[in-house]
């Protein structure tokens, strides 16, 4: 196993993180855009079981692969969006203007890790084709990095294949540690403490993103309906 350390500099991010500037990892391809202002990420309950199945349904063989580390056919993906607790753990999407499903974040406990690394949590994340290089990726790791940091984890971990260079690069640019044994590789991030700030940043992101939604749903349906009105008249 080795074990690749991200050197750290000393001024902090606003999520209380080191700001560092990885190295080039292997077989990286053309490094994602940041998008530019604010992306509303909404919280996902037990009644968007469906919402995210069909999300996932929606990436190719190798994309699966790379998301769970093994190929996973229909019938698995069904039997792990319903495992999902969404009272131990917290999953988080971007909706386009649409309103499809096109990002999905899983924050899932770890209450088996509590030795080397304390309470830790783990970070999954599956971006649909077409909204690739926007840094959507990275923003939900971000998001995720304050809700760890509010249900007291002391680090988040990615499992990634050595093959996933984006999914590793968003946990390097972040400080994270990779460990690499053959073909899997873990980053671990430590978290400092949640603070006032943390609790009151992810209420306020997550009550915004949901009055967005509601907005543009109703957008979407009163458009809807005039178009409807115009072609019966």
């Amino acid at each position: 196993m080795t074990v690749t350390a991200v050197d750290q500099p000393e001024h902090l991010d606003k999520f209380g993180l080191q700001n560092t500037e990885p190295g080039p990892l292997p077989e990286e391809g053309p490094r994602p855009t940041p998008p530019s202002g604010w992306v509303p990420i909404r919280d996902l309950h037990a009644r968007h079981r469906h919402r995210i199945l069909d999300h996932l349904l929606q990436l190719d063989e190798h994309d699966r692969y790379l998301r769970f580390g093994n190929h996973i056919h229909k019938e698995q993906l069904s039997k792990y969006v319903a495992s999902i607790d969404f009272k131990r753990d917290e999953v988080f999407g971007i909706f386009n203007r649409k309103l499809q499903l096109i990002a999905v974040a899983h924050l899932a406990a770890m209450p088996g890790v509590e030795s080397q690394h304390g309470h830790a949590m783990e970070f999954g994340v599956s971006v649909l084709p077409e909204a690739r290089g926007k840094g959507l990726g990275l923003r939900l790791f971000q998001h995720a990095i304050v809700h760890a940091r509010n249900r007291h984890a002391s680090h988040l971990m990615i499992h990634a294949l050595t093959e996933n260079a984006p999914m590793l690069r968003i946990a390097a640019k972040s400080g994270a540690v990779v460990e690499k044994d053959g073909m899997d590789a873990e980053a671990w991030l430590k978290l400092p403490p949640d603070t006032v700030g943390t609790h009151i940043d992810s209420s306020l992101q997550s009550l915004a993103a949901e009055v967005i939604y509601r907005v543009k749903y109703r957008v979407i349906h009163v458009s809807d309906w005039l178009r409807l009105m115009l072609s019966a008249g």
